[in-house]
Protein backbone atom coordinates (compact mmCIF):
# COMPACT_ATOMS: atom_id res chain seq x y z
CA UNK A 1 0.00 0.00 0.00
CA UNK A 2 2.81 2.38 1.05
CA UNK A 3 4.67 1.41 -2.39
CA UNK A 4 1.29 2.13 -4.24
CA UNK A 5 0.40 5.44 -3.10
CA UNK A 6 4.25 6.95 -2.74
CA UNK A 7 5.06 5.50 -6.27
CA UNK A 8 1.59 7.02 -8.20
CA UNK A 9 2.35 10.26 -5.98
CA UNK A 10 6.22 10.28 -7.71
CA UNK A 11 3.75 10.23 -11.46
CA UNK A 12 4.87 6.39 -11.90
CA UNK A 13 2.75 3.84 -13.68
CA UNK A 14 1.68 1.25 -10.49
CA UNK A 15 0.53 -2.17 -11.61
CA UNK A 16 0.06 -4.30 -8.30
CA UNK A 17 -0.03 -8.24 -8.39
CA UNK A 18 -1.69 -10.00 -5.64
CA UNK A 19 -2.24 -13.62 -5.25
CA UNK A 20 -5.21 -13.13 -3.05
CA UNK A 21 -9.09 -12.22 -5.31
CA UNK A 22 -10.61 -8.95 -4.52
CA UNK A 23 -12.96 -10.16 -2.05
CA UNK A 24 -10.20 -10.76 0.81
CA UNK A 25 -8.12 -7.35 -0.06
CA UNK A 26 -11.03 -4.87 0.73
CA UNK A 27 -9.72 -2.74 3.15
CA UNK A 28 -6.41 -2.44 0.83
CA UNK A 29 -8.41 -1.45 -2.49
CA UNK A 30 -10.17 1.30 -0.80
CA UNK A 31 -7.08 3.09 0.30
CA UNK A 32 -5.65 2.73 -3.29
CA UNK A 33 -4.63 5.21 -5.35
CA UNK A 34 -6.49 6.35 -8.42
CA UNK A 35 -5.04 5.08 -11.63
CA UNK A 36 -3.14 2.04 -10.03
CA UNK A 37 -3.77 -1.28 -12.26
CA UNK A 38 -4.47 -4.17 -10.44
CA UNK A 39 -4.15 -7.92 -11.16
CA UNK A 40 -5.63 -9.81 -8.51
CA UNK A 41 -6.40 -13.61 -7.96
CA UNK A 42 -3.33 -14.52 -8.95
CA UNK A 43 -0.50 -13.43 -11.62
CA UNK A 44 2.23 -15.33 -14.08
CA UNK A 45 4.99 -14.06 -15.39
CA UNK A 46 3.16 -11.59 -17.95
CA UNK A 47 2.52 -9.36 -15.31
CA UNK A 48 6.33 -8.16 -15.70
CA UNK A 49 5.23 -6.80 -19.16
CA UNK A 50 6.51 -3.32 -19.41
CA UNK A 51 8.17 -2.89 -16.07
CA UNK A 52 11.54 -1.19 -15.24
CA UNK A 53 11.46 -1.95 -11.34
CA UNK A 54 9.50 -4.63 -9.16
CA UNK A 55 9.07 -3.90 -5.71
CA UNK A 56 8.74 -7.57 -3.86
CA UNK A 57 6.69 -7.54 -0.96
CA UNK A 58 8.71 -9.16 2.42
CA UNK A 59 6.63 -11.92 2.23
CA UNK A 60 7.61 -12.90 -1.50
CA UNK A 61 10.97 -15.17 -1.43
CA UNK A 62 14.01 -13.38 -2.73
CA UNK A 63 14.64 -16.46 -4.98
CA UNK A 64 10.76 -16.92 -6.37
CA UNK A 65 11.12 -17.69 -9.68
CA UNK A 66 8.99 -14.44 -10.65
CA UNK A 67 11.53 -12.33 -9.07
CA UNK A 68 14.76 -14.36 -10.86
CA UNK A 69 12.49 -14.05 -14.16
CA UNK A 70 12.68 -10.31 -13.51
CA UNK A 71 16.56 -10.47 -13.05
CA UNK A 72 17.07 -12.22 -15.56
CA UNK A 73 15.48 -9.81 -18.03
CA UNK A 74 17.61 -7.25 -16.75
CA UNK A 75 14.68 -5.85 -14.66
CA UNK A 76 15.50 -3.90 -11.33
CA UNK A 77 14.08 -5.67 -7.91
CA UNK A 78 13.76 -4.14 -5.19
CA UNK A 79 11.52 -3.80 -1.63
CA UNK A 80 9.68 -0.55 0.03
CA UNK A 81 12.96 -0.99 2.71
CA UNK A 82 15.07 -0.52 -0.10
CA UNK A 83 13.16 2.52 -1.68
CA UNK A 84 12.60 3.74 1.74
CA UNK A 85 16.92 3.90 2.31
CA UNK A 86 17.53 4.93 -1.04
CA UNK A 87 15.31 8.21 -0.34
CA UNK A 88 15.50 8.83 3.25
CA UNK A 89 18.06 11.75 4.64
CA UNK A 90 18.05 11.15 8.08
CA UNK A 91 20.53 9.27 10.56
CA UNK A 92 19.46 5.20 10.73
CA UNK A 93 19.83 2.87 13.52
CA UNK A 94 19.17 -0.85 12.17
CA UNK A 95 18.10 -3.48 14.81
CA UNK A 96 18.03 -6.77 13.97
CA UNK A 97 17.91 -10.40 15.69
CA UNK A 98 15.73 -13.16 16.20
CA UNK A 99 14.08 -11.59 19.35
CA UNK A 100 13.80 -8.86 21.11
CA UNK A 101 13.80 -6.51 18.46
CA UNK A 102 10.81 -4.57 18.52
CA UNK A 103 11.20 -3.61 22.21
CA UNK A 104 14.41 -2.19 21.90
CA UNK A 105 13.38 -0.72 18.44
CA UNK A 106 11.01 1.12 20.89
CA UNK A 107 13.29 1.61 23.41
CA UNK A 108 15.90 2.91 21.09
CA UNK A 109 13.44 5.75 19.71
CA UNK A 110 12.80 6.46 23.43
CA UNK A 111 16.39 6.87 24.32
CA UNK A 112 17.27 9.12 21.07
CA UNK A 113 14.56 11.18 21.99
CA UNK A 114 15.55 12.33 24.98
CA UNK A 115 17.88 14.43 23.19
CA UNK A 116 17.60 16.96 20.74
CA UNK A 117 17.34 15.66 17.13
CA UNK A 118 13.34 14.74 15.63
CA UNK A 119 13.06 10.55 16.14
CA UNK A 120 11.19 8.19 13.72
CA UNK A 121 10.24 4.84 14.56
CA UNK A 122 9.25 2.11 11.82
CA UNK A 123 10.38 -0.33 9.72
CA UNK A 124 8.80 -3.91 10.72
CA UNK A 125 7.37 -2.19 13.92
CA UNK A 126 4.20 -0.02 13.54
CA UNK A 127 3.62 2.12 10.25
CA UNK A 128 5.49 2.00 7.58
CA UNK A 129 8.09 4.91 7.41
CA UNK A 130 7.49 5.66 3.31
CA UNK A 131 4.84 7.30 4.08
CA UNK A 132 7.09 9.56 6.21
CA UNK A 133 10.31 9.79 3.77
CA UNK A 134 9.19 13.03 2.79
CA UNK A 135 8.99 14.96 6.40
CA UNK A 136 12.48 13.75 7.45
CA UNK A 137 15.39 15.47 7.47
CA UNK A 138 18.80 15.35 7.77
CA UNK A 139 18.58 16.16 11.38
CA UNK A 140 16.45 12.99 12.49
CA UNK A 141 17.27 9.42 13.79
CA UNK A 142 15.39 7.19 12.32
CA UNK A 143 15.64 4.01 14.52
CA UNK A 144 14.10 0.56 11.99
CA UNK A 145 13.16 -2.71 13.21
CA UNK A 146 14.71 -4.84 10.28
CA UNK A 147 13.95 -8.24 9.64
CA UNK A 148 16.07 -11.10 7.68
CA UNK A 149 13.17 -10.78 4.84
CA UNK A 150 13.98 -7.23 4.97
CA UNK A 151 17.51 -7.20 5.20
CA UNK A 152 17.32 -10.13 2.43
CA UNK A 153 15.84 -7.25 0.12
CA UNK A 154 18.89 -4.65 0.47
CA UNK A 155 22.39 -6.02 -0.42
CA UNK A 156 24.10 -3.09 1.02
CA UNK A 157 22.35 -1.13 3.61
CA UNK A 158 24.18 1.86 4.71
CA UNK A 159 23.31 2.30 8.11
CA UNK A 160 24.52 5.09 11.04
CA UNK A 161 24.23 2.32 13.40
CA UNK A 162 23.74 -1.84 12.61
CA UNK A 163 22.74 -3.08 16.10
CA UNK A 164 22.43 -7.56 15.90
CA UNK A 165 21.04 -8.73 19.22
CA UNK A 166 20.83 -12.36 18.81
CA UNK A 167 20.81 -15.53 16.62
CA UNK A 168 18.85 -18.71 16.84
CA UNK A 169 17.14 -20.38 14.44
CA UNK A 170 14.24 -18.88 12.77
CA UNK A 171 12.27 -18.82 9.28
CA UNK A 172 14.35 -21.55 8.31
CA UNK A 173 11.52 -23.03 6.13
CA UNK A 174 12.34 -19.67 3.81
CA UNK A 175 16.14 -19.31 4.24
CA UNK A 176 17.20 -23.06 4.48
CA UNK A 177 20.40 -22.95 6.70
CA UNK A 178 21.29 -21.14 10.11
CA UNK A 179 24.17 -19.52 8.08
CA UNK A 180 22.45 -18.41 5.47
CA UNK A 181 20.43 -16.65 7.72
CA UNK A 182 22.85 -15.43 9.59
CA UNK A 183 24.62 -13.96 6.54
CA UNK A 184 21.07 -11.91 5.72
CA UNK A 185 21.44 -10.23 9.68
CA UNK A 186 24.96 -9.15 9.20
CA UNK A 187 24.06 -7.09 6.45
CA UNK A 188 23.08 -4.43 8.90
CA UNK A 189 27.07 -4.26 9.85
CA UNK A 190 28.43 -4.59 6.91
CA UNK A 191 28.08 -1.11 5.50
CA UNK A 192 27.70 0.89 8.87
CA UNK A 193 29.54 3.30 10.75
CA UNK A 194 29.11 1.78 14.15
CA UNK A 195 28.23 -1.85 14.93
CA UNK A 196 26.25 -2.55 17.97
CA UNK A 197 26.77 -6.44 18.62
CA UNK A 198 25.67 -8.66 22.14
CA UNK A 199 29.18 -10.68 22.81
CA UNK A 200 27.25 -13.26 24.76
CA UNK A 201 25.83 -14.35 21.61
CA UNK A 202 28.00 -16.94 19.68
CA UNK A 203 26.59 -16.46 16.59
CA UNK A 204 26.78 -12.51 16.84
CA UNK A 205 30.42 -12.94 18.45
CA UNK A 206 31.35 -14.81 15.12
CA UNK A 207 29.96 -11.95 13.18
CA UNK A 208 31.87 -9.58 14.53
CA UNK A 209 34.44 -9.59 12.26
CA UNK A 210 32.28 -8.36 9.15
CA UNK A 211 31.92 -5.13 10.58
CA UNK A 212 32.77 -2.30 8.69
CA UNK A 213 33.09 0.58 11.54
CA UNK A 214 33.65 1.03 15.01
CA UNK A 215 32.09 -2.32 17.08
CA UNK A 216 30.36 -1.91 20.50
CA UNK A 217 29.82 -4.95 22.85
CA UNK A 218 26.35 -3.78 24.36
CA UNK A 219 26.63 -6.71 26.71
CA UNK A 220 29.53 -4.55 28.59
CA UNK A 221 27.94 -1.73 28.61
CA UNK A 222 28.09 0.50 32.36
CA UNK A 223 26.50 1.82 34.06
CA UNK A 224 23.85 -1.00 33.81
CA UNK A 225 20.70 0.87 33.17
CA UNK A 226 17.34 0.60 35.60
CA UNK A 227 15.08 -1.58 33.39
CA UNK A 228 11.53 -2.06 34.32
CA UNK A 229 10.36 -4.90 32.59
CA UNK A 230 10.92 -8.31 33.52
CA UNK A 231 13.14 -10.84 32.53
CA UNK A 232 17.25 -10.71 31.52
CA UNK A 233 16.41 -10.33 27.99
CA UNK A 234 15.04 -7.09 28.47
CA UNK A 235 17.83 -5.87 30.17
CA UNK A 236 19.97 -6.99 27.40
CA UNK A 237 17.55 -5.02 25.28
CA UNK A 238 17.77 -1.71 27.31
CA UNK A 239 22.07 -2.45 27.05
CA UNK A 240 21.49 -2.06 23.22
CA UNK A 241 19.67 0.51 23.70
CA UNK A 242 21.35 2.33 26.05
CA UNK A 243 24.56 1.72 23.37
CA UNK A 244 22.82 3.51 20.59
CA UNK A 245 22.57 6.60 23.05
CA UNK A 246 25.67 6.89 24.14
CA UNK A 247 26.88 6.48 19.87
CA UNK A 248 24.16 9.50 19.90
CA UNK A 249 26.58 11.34 22.28
CA UNK A 250 23.86 11.56 25.12
CA UNK A 251 25.07 11.36 28.86
CA UNK A 252 24.06 8.16 31.17
CA UNK A 253 22.19 9.73 32.70
CA UNK A 254 19.44 11.42 30.15
CA UNK A 255 19.93 7.14 28.80
CA UNK A 256 18.84 5.90 31.69
CA UNK A 257 15.98 8.34 32.76
CA UNK A 258 14.45 7.52 29.05
CA UNK A 259 14.98 3.50 29.66
CA UNK A 260 13.67 3.43 33.64
CA UNK A 261 10.17 5.47 31.97
CA UNK A 262 10.12 2.98 29.28
CA UNK A 263 6.30 1.16 29.16
CA UNK A 264 7.17 -1.85 26.89
CA UNK A 265 5.66 -2.78 24.28
CA UNK A 266 2.04 -4.50 22.97
CA UNK A 267 2.32 -7.97 22.77
CA UNK A 268 5.41 -8.37 24.92
CA UNK A 269 5.51 -9.60 27.94
CA UNK A 270 2.90 -6.77 28.48
CA UNK A 271 1.46 -6.77 31.65
CA UNK A 272 -2.64 -7.50 31.66
CA UNK A 273 -3.33 -6.52 34.83
CA UNK A 274 -3.16 -8.08 38.30
CA UNK A 275 -6.12 -9.54 39.90
CA UNK A 276 -6.03 -11.70 43.62
CA UNK A 277 -2.54 -11.45 43.53
CA UNK A 278 -2.37 -12.88 40.08
CA UNK A 279 -0.72 -10.79 37.53
CA UNK A 280 -1.71 -12.18 34.00
CA UNK A 281 1.00 -11.60 30.52
CA UNK A 282 0.34 -11.62 27.23
CA UNK A 283 3.65 -12.36 25.30
CA UNK A 284 1.71 -13.25 22.17
CA UNK A 285 4.75 -11.77 19.80
CA UNK A 286 6.41 -14.89 21.09
CA UNK A 287 6.03 -16.96 17.82
CA UNK A 288 8.86 -19.52 18.19
CA UNK A 289 10.38 -21.59 20.96
CA UNK A 290 13.53 -19.33 21.26
CA UNK A 291 11.02 -16.43 21.96
CA UNK A 292 8.89 -18.59 24.42
CA UNK A 293 12.14 -19.37 26.30
CA UNK A 294 12.86 -15.59 27.40
CA UNK A 295 9.29 -15.16 28.57
CA UNK A 296 9.59 -18.32 30.67
CA UNK A 297 13.18 -17.49 32.15
CA UNK A 298 11.21 -13.51 32.82
CA UNK A 299 9.56 -14.98 36.34
CA UNK A 300 11.98 -16.42 38.53
CA UNK A 301 10.95 -18.33 41.77
CA UNK A 302 7.14 -17.07 40.44
CA UNK A 303 4.66 -20.44 39.85
CA UNK A 304 3.73 -19.77 36.36
CA UNK A 305 0.83 -20.78 34.21
CA UNK A 306 1.81 -21.04 30.71
CA UNK A 307 -0.55 -21.11 27.75
CA UNK A 308 1.35 -22.14 24.72
CA UNK A 309 0.29 -24.05 21.10
CA UNK A 310 -0.62 -22.42 17.81
CA UNK A 311 0.93 -22.98 14.08
CA UNK A 312 4.36 -23.99 12.76
CA UNK A 313 6.09 -27.21 12.54
CA UNK A 314 9.63 -28.08 12.41
CA UNK A 315 10.99 -26.08 15.61
CA UNK A 316 13.26 -27.66 17.99
CA UNK A 317 11.55 -28.28 21.30
CA UNK A 318 14.23 -29.77 23.45
CA UNK A 319 15.64 -26.50 25.12
CA UNK A 320 11.94 -24.73 25.49
CA UNK A 321 10.81 -28.08 26.79
CA UNK A 322 13.92 -28.21 29.73
CA UNK A 323 12.86 -24.50 30.30
CA UNK A 324 8.83 -25.55 30.68
CA UNK A 325 9.52 -28.03 32.94
CA UNK A 326 11.77 -25.47 35.08
CA UNK A 327 10.06 -22.90 35.04
CA UNK A 328 6.31 -23.54 35.32
CA UNK A 329 3.47 -25.47 37.94
CA UNK A 330 1.29 -25.72 35.45
CA UNK A 331 0.95 -26.00 30.87
CA UNK A 332 -2.56 -25.54 28.98
CA UNK A 333 -1.99 -26.24 25.45
CA UNK A 334 -3.75 -25.16 22.45
CA UNK A 335 -3.26 -24.81 18.74
CA UNK A 336 -2.44 -27.08 15.99
CA UNK A 337 1.09 -28.18 17.93
CA UNK A 338 -1.28 -29.04 21.07
CA UNK A 339 -0.51 -32.68 19.92
CA UNK A 340 3.05 -32.47 19.50
CA UNK A 341 3.60 -30.70 22.47
CA UNK A 342 1.99 -32.94 24.40
CA UNK A 343 4.01 -35.78 23.79
CA UNK A 344 6.54 -33.42 24.46
CA UNK A 345 6.33 -32.63 27.94
CA UNK A 346 4.48 -35.56 29.04
CA UNK A 347 7.15 -35.91 31.81
CA UNK A 348 5.65 -32.76 33.03
CA UNK A 349 3.23 -33.05 36.00
CA UNK A 350 0.38 -31.09 34.92
CA UNK A 351 -0.71 -30.96 31.61
CA UNK A 352 -3.92 -29.80 30.34
CA UNK A 353 -5.57 -29.27 26.61
CA UNK A 354 -7.69 -25.92 25.98
CA UNK A 355 -9.58 -26.49 22.21
CA UNK A 356 -10.28 -22.42 22.62
CA UNK A 357 -8.15 -19.78 23.88
CA UNK A 358 -11.20 -19.06 26.40
CA UNK A 359 -11.33 -21.95 27.80
CA UNK A 360 -7.56 -21.61 28.48
CA UNK A 361 -8.08 -18.66 30.45
CA UNK A 362 -10.74 -20.27 32.65
CA UNK A 363 -8.63 -23.39 32.79
CA UNK A 364 -5.56 -20.63 33.79
CA UNK A 365 -8.09 -18.35 36.05
CA UNK A 366 -9.22 -21.76 38.20
CA UNK A 367 -5.81 -23.04 38.39
CA UNK A 368 -3.82 -19.75 39.26
CA UNK A 369 -3.40 -18.82 43.53
CA UNK A 370 -1.98 -15.45 44.97
CA UNK A 371 1.61 -14.98 43.74
CA UNK A 372 1.16 -16.74 40.37
CA UNK A 373 1.55 -15.56 36.86
CA UNK A 374 -0.57 -16.58 33.68
CA UNK A 375 1.72 -16.19 30.87
CA UNK A 376 0.22 -16.25 27.13
CA UNK A 377 3.52 -16.86 25.17
CA UNK A 378 2.57 -19.67 22.84
CA UNK A 379 6.39 -20.58 21.44
CA UNK A 380 4.08 -20.94 17.95
CA UNK A 381 2.56 -18.84 15.16
CA UNK A 382 -0.44 -17.54 15.12
CA UNK A 383 -2.50 -18.53 11.37
CA UNK A 384 -4.01 -21.97 12.85
CA UNK A 385 -6.63 -19.68 15.36
CA UNK A 386 -5.90 -16.19 14.89
CA UNK A 387 -5.32 -13.48 11.86
CA UNK A 388 -1.90 -12.80 13.49
CA UNK A 389 0.20 -12.53 16.50
CA UNK A 390 -1.34 -9.11 17.49
CA UNK A 391 -4.62 -10.63 17.19
CA UNK A 392 -4.50 -13.59 18.80
CA UNK A 393 -3.16 -11.18 22.09
CA UNK A 394 -5.54 -8.76 22.00
CA UNK A 395 -8.16 -11.67 22.20
CA UNK A 396 -6.10 -12.85 25.19
CA UNK A 397 -6.55 -9.56 26.84
CA UNK A 398 -9.81 -9.10 25.78
CA UNK A 399 -11.02 -12.27 27.52
CA UNK A 400 -9.03 -11.54 30.74
CA UNK A 401 -10.07 -7.92 31.17
CA UNK A 402 -13.70 -9.11 30.38
CA UNK A 403 -13.34 -11.35 33.58
CA UNK A 404 -11.82 -9.61 35.86
CA UNK A 405 -12.18 -5.98 34.93
CA UNK A 406 -15.56 -5.53 35.14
Amino acid sequence: MALARHLASEGQTVRVADRRPAADLQTALSQMPHGVELQLGGYDSTVLEGIDVVYASPGVPWDSDLLNEARAKGIEVSSEIGLFLKLNQGTVVGITGTNGKTTTTALTGAVLSAGDRPVIVGGNIGDTVLDRVDEITPEHWVVLELSSFQLESVEKPHLHVGVILNITPDHLDRHKTLEHYADLKARAIEDADYAVLNGRDPVVRGLAQRAAGQAAWFDEHQPLPPMPLPGRHNVENALAAAAVGRIAGLSDETINNAIRNFKGVEHRLELVGEWAGVRWYNDSKATNPDAGRVALNAFPGAPVILIAGGYGSGFELADWVTDVKANTEAVILIGASADELAQALREHPKVVRAQTLDEAVSTAAGLARQGSVVLLSPAYKSFDMFKDFEDRGNQFKELVRQRFAA
